[in-house]
C-alpha cells in the first residue's frame, strides 16, 4: 500500500514540475549546447518550455517549435536584448518563472549561461548549480570539482532549481518529431542602463566550431610561436577538424583565447582529439579529457598527457606533424 502510494505521489510531483531552459542563439541561428540543456530537461520530467530572447529572433524561434518534448517556445523581442547581455535578460527570465511558475531554470555552462544564471539565481535567492555533468533526479545532480579529479553530488533544497549543464555530457536533442505552442512574452521593465552594448568582433573560420567539432587538433607551448600554428591548421584541413589550443600557448599570445581549451576555456568531448606539444596539466585535461579517442604527440615521453592518451608518439612535432598531414 505504501509502495503504491509512494509510486503515485512521485508522479503527482513531476506532473507540477516544469523546466525553463534558456535558448543561447544569434537571432538567426540556435547555439548547440542548446540542444543538449534540452535534454538534459527531458532528463528532470515534467513540462520543458524554452525562451528565445532577442531582437530578431523569428528564425531561432521557430527551429525549436518542432523539437521533441517541447510544450512551449516562449518569444522576447525587444531591442533591450541586443548583445544579450545578463543585465537586461535576468528581469526577463524572473518575470517568466513568476508568470509560469518554473520549478527548474536551465541553461548551457557556456560563457552566456555562465554570466546569466548565477545572477538569475541572485535574484531569486536561491543557489545556482554549475556545470552539472549528470541528473539523477529533479533535485539531485551531479558536477565535477577539483579539475575533474572529484565529483560532486549535491541535492538542492531549494524551490527553484537553477543549473548550467555541460554540453558534452548531453547528447544533443532533435529539433523534429515535436509540436510545441509558441507564446509571445512582455519585455517590459527589461531596458537597463546599467550596461551598454557596443559592439563585438567574432572571429570567422571555415572550419568546424571547436565546442561540437568531431575532430579538433589542440596545440601547445612546444609549438613555440604563433607561425607555427600553421602545422595545426594544415593537419586540421586535411581532417576536416577543429583548432584549439593550451592555455600556455594562449598565454603566450600564440592564439587567441577563444581556442583556449581547458577548465578556464572551453569543454570539448570529440570523436578525436589531437594534442600538439602539449603537456597535459591538469587544467588542460578537464577539457577534454572526455574524448573518445586521445592522440598525443610530444617530444617528452614523461609528458602527462600520455597518461590519458589512447595513443602516444615521441616525436619532434616539427617533424611529426608535417609528415602526418602529408600522409592523410
Amino acid at each position: 500500500m505504501f509502495s503504491n502510494y509512494s509510486r503515485t505521489l512521485g508522479t503527482q510531483i513531476r506532473r507540477f514540475q516544469s523546466t525553463l531552459v534558456i535558448a543561447e542563439h544569434n537571432n538567426e541561428v540556435l547555439s548547440p549546447i542548446t540542444q543538449n540543456a534540452i535534454t538534459a530537461a527531458k532528463k528532470l520530467g515534467g513540462d520543458i518550455s524554452v525562451l528565445v530572447a532577442g531582437t530578431k529572433c523569428g528564425p531561432a524561434s521557430s527551429s525549436l517549435t518542432k523539437a521533441g518534448g517541447l510544450s512551449k517556445v516562449l518569444i522576447a523581442e525587444n531591442e533591450a536584448f541586443k548583445g544579450f547581455t545578463a543585465e537586461s535578460l535576468t528581469p526577463l527570465i524572473i518575470n517568466a518563472q513568476k508568470q509560469f511558475g518554473f520549478t527548474h531554470i536551465i541553461a548551457g555552462a557556456s560563457a552566456f549561461g555562465k554570466a546569466l544564471l548565477p545572477r538569475v539565481a541572485s535574484k531569486l535567492d536561491v543557489s545556482p548549480v554549475s556545470d552539472v555533468i549528470s541528473i539523477k533526479s529533479a533535485d539531485t545532480f551531479v558536477r565535477s570539482i577539483y579539475a575533474g579529479n572529484a565529483m560532486q553530488t549535491l541535492v538542492v533544497k531549494d524551490g527553484i532549481k537553477i543549473l548550467t549543464v555541460r554540453g558534452t555530457s548531453f547528447e544533443p536533442a532533435s529539433l523534429d518529431g515535436g509540436s510545441a505552442t509558441t507564446e509571445n512574452i512582455s519585455a517590459d521593465g527589461c531596458a537597463t542602463d546599467m550596461t551598454t552594448f557596443v559592439s563585438q568582433e567574432l572571429s570567422k573560420s571555415d572550419r568546424p566550431e571547436l565546442s561540437g567539432a568531431k575532430a579538433v587538433v589542440s596545440g601547445g607551448r612546444g609549438l613555440k610561436s604563433g607561425d607555427n600554428f600553421k602545422l595545426l591548421y594544415d593537419l586540421a584541413d586535411k581532417l576536416k577538424a577543429a583548432v584549439g589550443a593550451s592555455r600556455a600557448a594562449v598565454d603566450a599570445g600564440y592564439v587567441p583565447n577563444d581556442m583556449q581549451i581547458g577548465q578556464t576555456g572551453k569543454i570539448v568531448a570529440p570523436d578525436l582529439y589531437i594534442a600538439v606539444g602539449i603537456s597535459g596539466a591538469i587544467q588542460h585535461l578537464a577539457g577534454m579529457k572526455d574524448s573518445k579517442t586521445i592522440v598525443a604527440i610530444n617530444k617528452d615521453p614523461e609528458a602527462p598527457i600520455f597518461q590519458v592518451a589512447d595513443y602516444g608518439l615521441v616525436a619532434d612535432l616539427f617533424k611529426a606533424v608535417p609528415e602526418l598531414t602529408q600522409k592523410l
